[in-house]
């Protein structure tokens, strides 16, 4: 998820970047020429053996203005994410501090055991799949949801441990896992949309424009082309900027309440440990876990593999370093996670903007972990910050993550109505998992009766039949 894009979200496609002469540069330079960098010292210190700063061109001060820099650009999280569990009934305090925690080990998990300038927070899109969705409309418990978190992570982490995981990428089709990060972003845009007001129901119509009059409306609106005028002028932190300017016009309105900015952290007591694991085993629940496991790790592995040609991870032989240890950071994450209350967590894709800013090993994830652990502290702003606000973040986000789209062959229809169906069904039908279910059904089947059978793998037949039983029994 280029360089002057340094607010994307953690479901873009991977970018395309031509990195031979960096990675030759890099395997060509000296210990004189690291040395004139300030590089390479003769009797190197604790941080420099155990994160390899100078083998990696880079140095404490450079990873910690990156991981300075990651972490402003995913920020927001810490606001956004506390609200829509809280809608699903988490207390919005325990919230708040489980985000920070999660992202904070999660963080520390990548930077001390893969080695990577990553950072790691709760995903968006499955913390709206989470709330909207299994306890919305399905009428789950939030425990029981954060119980299929767990199971979906332990999954996620024995594959990552065995050839399984590759065997499962591989079987499925690019054009569908481009659809499902596009429409994942068009179904947090509908929820963005509708926490503002911006789109209402409409007893004629289903849905219908709501009325700019409202200042809860416009400030979203306001939010949210701002943000688009910032980030396109590369402003720092413009997501974060943004949101917090709004909330200021809004107490100036009079409808936020100014209830301080530095506390104690709140308890985390009402979510520690609340999963529900024995519920989440349900017949029910199975598409709910492969949703979840399906975006997180698609998401994963298309933000890593990014990620890693931007700080030249990538060898001579195009092998990328530590990749599985970054995967298997990631994946342990999720179940962490878990323990705290926290919808799936996985690697962020504004991971990019501290790569931009010279980050190169795990020091810079450990510096974004450090911080979300400080932010813990400022849980009275967070309490401040209204939806609307945080609307006009999920709006931006999700016009980001369709970007996918434009990475499909339109040309071949049996691949392009598949992912057509996938990306309008997850917001139509208010579930990320039947818009994957249906999506792969019309992939499998327009392939099968086109006699492109060879195009469907054994896994995506496996995976269909649970589809077909799913609709016909449940």
């Amino acid at each position: 998820m280029k360089a002057p894009h340094h607010h994307l979200p953690s479901r873009v496609p991977l970018w395309v970047i031509d990195n031979k002469n960096d990675e030759e540069h890099l395997v060509e330079t000296t210990k004189q020429e690291q040395a004139a960098h300030g590089l390479q010292a003769k009797h190197p210190g604790l941080l420099d053996r155990l994160f390899k700063l100078s083998a990696h061109r880079t140095s404490v001060k450079t990873e910690l203005l990156a991981g300075l820099t990651t972490f402003v650009t995913m920020a927001y999280i810490i606001f956004v994410n506390p609200n829509i569990m809280a809608d699903a009934g988490v207390d919005h305090g325990a919230a708040f501090v489980a985000t920070c925690i999660g992202a904070a080990l999660g963080c520390f998990l990548m930077g001390l055991y893969a080695n990577w300038p990553v950072g790691l927070a709760p995903g968006m899109g499955l913390n709206a799949f989470f709330t909207y969705t299994v306890v919305g409309e399905m009428g789950y418990s939030w425990q029981v949801a954060l119980g299929a978190v767990f199971l979906s992570g332990v999954l996620f982490m024995i594959m990552s441990l065995s050839r399984i995981r590759e065997w499962l990428l591989n079987s499925i089709p690019m054009s569908l896992r481009f659809a499902m990060g596009a429409g994942v972003g068009l179904f947090l845009g509908l929820i963005g949309l509708k926490t503002a007001g911006i789109v209402v129901d409409s007893p004629a119509t289903l849905l219908t424009m709501g009325s700019f009059s409202e200042p809860t409306a416009l400030l979203a609106a306001i939010c949210f082309l701002m943000i688009a005028v910032l980030s396109h002028r590369n402003v720092f932190g413009a997501i974060l900027l943004s949101m917090l300017v709004v909330t200021g016009i809004g107490w100036a309105m009079g409808l936020v309440e100014y209830n301080g900015l530095v506390s104690m952290p709140p308890s985390l007591a009402p979510t520690w440990l609340a999963m529900d694991i024995a519920g989440a085993l349900n017949v029910g629940m199975i598409s709910v876990i492969l949703a979840f496991l399906f975006v997180n790790m698609f998401d994963t592995a298309g933000t890593l593999m990014g990620v890693a040609h931007r700080a030249h991870l990538v060898d001579e032989d195009g092998k990328i370093q530590n990749l599985s240890r970054a995967l298997k950071a990631d994946s342990t994450s999720s179940v962490v996670g878990a323990f705290v209350g926290c919808p799936p967590v996985t690697s962020y894709v504004e991971s990019a903007s501290g790569v931009a800013a010279g980050g190169r090993t795990g020091l810079t994830a450990l510096t974004v972990g450090g911080l979300f652990l400080i932010a813990m502290f400022f849980a009275p702003l967070a309490g401040m910050i209204p939806a609307y606000a945080t609307a006009g973040a999920l709006i931006y986000v999700a016009m980001l993550m369709m970007s996918g789209l434009a990475n499909i062959d339109w040309k071949d229809h049996t691949d392009t109505i598949p992912a057509i169906v996938t990306v309008v069904m997850m917001p139509l039908t208010f579930s990320i998992a039947n818009g994957i279910a249906l999506g792969f059904l019309t992939y499998a089947t327009l392939k099968l009766l086109t006699g492109q059978r060879d195009k469907v793998s054994i896994s995506l037949y496996v995976l269909c039949v649970i589809f077909i039983a799913k609709f016909a029994f449940l």
